[in-house]
């Protein structure tokens, strides 16, 4: 069964982006899964660049008292990534992404990032730690560990 959600991005009307909830499994396979071992649920978050242009992504999350941004993935065009393998520790991630000709896709939770590959924690006082502040858009997955997929899109090819 997939469900879909469409964002806005926050760029005005330049981009859509659509996030994905890939497929349950069926309950027999997983009945007999289950008698066979007892393993938690596992999901991953990806980003699929359904544009015409190279496209950086940035990720944001926190554990419940931390928080950590992270980057940069580079997609080409029709390009998937995994940004985060195995089970979602948080139900909200937050995503910001520009593409190499001056389009974002971003929001109003303001993070920490940086120009060059980056592992930042804290999203307090970016510019005083010499970092960039940047609205990333949030990406709510649910509270049960599914498989996400969130596809950034051409406004021309929503």
């Amino acid at each position: 069964m997939n469900a879909s959600e469409e964002y806005g991005a926050a760029a005005g009307d330049e981009a859509r982006i659509r996030v994905v909830m890939s497929g349950k499994i069926s309950l027999l396979l997983l009945g007999a899964f289950a008698a066979v071992q007892s393993a938690p649920a596992l999901a991953d978050f990806r980003m699929c660049n359904n544009t015409t242009n190279r496209v950086s992504v940035s990720l944001a999350y926190t554990d419940g008292q931390a928080w950590v941004s992270e980057g940069w993935w580079n997609l080409k065009p029709s390009d998937c990534d995994t940004l985060v393998r195995g089970a979602l520790a948080a139900q909200f991630y937050y995503v910001y992404a520009m593409d190499e000709r001056g389009g974002e896709w971003k929001g109003k939770a303001f993070m920490c990032t940086s120009d060059r590959e980056f592992k930042i924690d804290g999203r307090q006082d970016c510019f005083v730690r010499g970092y960039d502040r940047t609205g990333f858009f949030e990406v709510d997955t649910g509270k049960d560990a599914k498989n996400w997929t969130v596809q950034l899109t051409d406004p021309t090819n929503p």
